[in-house]
């Protein structure tokens, strides 16, 4: 299974995005909802985005590939690795990597993937050639 570096300027838009999005809802949002569902779901749409912009690989393996390292990183949490790994004082490792388990969090980012499949499948709808050419 060989994916083929290929550069797609519309992934890396909506990673870049997308980035910035995750980095204001860290920054400025302190709420129940936004924050910890919202970002969970942004995630996950944000690494499928970014090895989309960089390699040609299948719609569904990029996604569940997004979703089970999501969910690597989640069950990380749950064992703390940040303080495993002696990070326990690091703002930026908290901010990337988390720092508690939930559940719900699992579930956001199964909503996010889906929202990814059902957006492509819709677009593969809307542009069939595209779509021929996405899936090799």
């Amino acid at each position: 299974m060989n994916f083929p570096l290929k550069f797609t300027r519309s992934y890396f838009i909506i990673t870049i995005l997308l980035f910035i999005i995750e980095i204001l809802i860290a920054l400025f949002v302190d709420d129940r909802i936004i924050r910890p569902y919202m970002g969970d779901l942004l995630v996950v749409i944000l690494i499928y985005c970014f090895v989309k912009s960089f390699f040609n690989t299948p719609v569904f393996t990029t996604a569940i590939a997004a979703l089970i390292f999501s969910y690597i990183i989640e069950i990380l949490q749950y064992f703390n690795i940040i303080t495993l790994l002696g990070l326990q004082n690091s703002k930026t490792a908290a901010i990337i990597m988390g720092n508690s388990f939930a559940w719900a969090d699992l579930i956001a980012y199964t909503l996010g993937i889906i929202l990814v499949l059902f957006t492509e499948k819709l677009l593969a709808h809307k542009n069939p050639a595209k779509a021929k050419s996405k899936s090799t």
